[in-house]
């Protein structure tokens, strides 16, 4: 007997659209929170020049970075909305 599967794995196609995503609210989030560069990437551990290339799409965010931001701004009353 075959067992299903009960969760959903995303395949890296999946993980590149939602980090694509993501990259394109950054500005728009950071700045609801009135957070600079420097603090949020200190907050989800990397450095603001990292941070700063993620944001204007000249870098690639890690998939860690992602799910840090991802629980940062999910946690955050004023971009849980968002």
């Amino acid at each position: 007997m075959v067992r299903e599967k009960r969760y959903t794995e995303l395949n890296e196609d999946d993980r590149e659209e939602l980090m694509k995503l993501l990259m394109e609210e950054l500005p728009v989030l950071r700045a609801k929170i009135g957070l600079s560069q420097s603090e949020l990437s200190s907050i989800i551990g990397v450095s603001r020049q990292t941070y700063s290339a993620i944001e204007t799409k000249k870098r690639k965010m890690t998939w860690g970075a992602f799910i840090s931001l991802v629980l940062f701004f999910e946690h955050n009353e004023k971009t849980r909305p968002l």
